[in-house]
């Protein structure tokens, strides 16, 4: 008969591609995997894997067995959870995802309280691009994950929480007289420096300012928002960043100036996604509810 920790070991493989990795992974010996993914393959009558040396790719028939494991395991992860709802709220782990440009301003702001509220609830953080984290969710890797929308997540369900606009932020020096806000149409588009390709974050804010693209210079294709905002202290051009990161990223840098961008918002818009059959939405719902708050309060609002 077909087991579940067959499934588990044969998915490993499907998100390593290595035999070994994906033993490493599920803390046991190659041989021991090895051994179960080729007594599954005899019970199947089918070949999931071709392997050799070099590499190990998924047949046709083997994709169609994974995405059906893939099913069975979510099923399985939402009854675990159906027997856990009688429990104390947020009394068992969840794993969460959440975007670069979200994670360090958002986190700090909101898990003081929730460890304050919930002492035993153990909460595991993931950080990936909102592409990887919404895989993720679908399949079942993470229980849910906090993103900036608009960004397609067909299939999924979200629970907005919170919207904010856009700043720029120029070396004081740069400034001129701007204290009431710019619009796109005043922006220095040739100075603007955005994070690189990849990051919905950037998306955002050419979609804010009514940009088509923006063509940067390779020598300031950051991946970190910090970075940038070193790069604009020693004016070397200006950037556009979410109200939720202005008090770290400007924070003892008092050569810089924030200025609203004067442009029709929200600019984006912060959510929780998960997955249609989800079971522990109450949960999440209270997680929500001090999200909410705690922005609040950080932020004046």
């Amino acid at each position: 008969m077909i087991s579940l920790k067959q499934l588990h070991y044969a998915l490993a493989i499907e998100k390593t591609l290595h035999f070994k990795k994906a033993a490493e992974a599920c803390h046991i010996s190659q041989s021991t995997l090895s051994s179960a993914i080729t007594e599954l393959e005899k019970q199947l009558g089918l070949t999931i894997f071709e392997r050799n040396n070099k590499q190990v790719l998924i047949t046709n028939d083997g994709q169609f067995i994974l995405d059906k494991a893939k099913k069975v395991k979510l099923e399985l992860d939402e009854l675990l959870h159906l027997a856990n709802m009688n429990k104390t709220p947020l009394s068992t782990a969840m794993t969460f995802g959440v975007i670069p440009t979200i994670g360090p301003y958002f986190l700090p702001k909101v898990l003081p309280a929730v460890r304050k509220k919930y002492p035993d609830f153990k909460l595991k953080i993931v950080e990936e691009q909102s592409h990887i984290l919404v895989d993720k969710v679908r399949s079942g890797d993470i229980d849910a994950a906090i993103i900036a929308l608009p960004y397609p997540i067909d299939g999924l369900m979200n629970f907005d929480f919170w919207e904010e606009d856009f700043y720029l932020i120029c070396h004081k020096d740069e400034a001129l007289n701007q204290s009431n806000g710019i619009t796109s149409a005043e922006l220095e588009i040739e100075k603007l420096m955005l994070l690189k390709e990849g990051h919905c974050l950037k998306d955002h804010a050419i979609s804010a300012c009514h940009l088509q693209s923006k063509k940067q210079d390779t020598d300031f294709d950051s991946a970190s928002l910090h970075t940038i905002i070193q790069m604009v202290a020693g004016k070397l051009g200006t950037t556009l960043v979410p109200e939720m990161a202005l008090d770290q990223l400007t924070y003892n840098q008092s050569e810089l100036v924030a200025i609203h961008l004067n442009e029709p918002g929200p600019h984006r818009k912060i959510s929780l996604i998960i997955r249609p059959n989800y079971v522990r939405t109450n949960e999440l719902n209270i997680l929500k509810e001090i999200f909410v708050n705690e922005l609040k309060k950080s932020m004046n609002k």
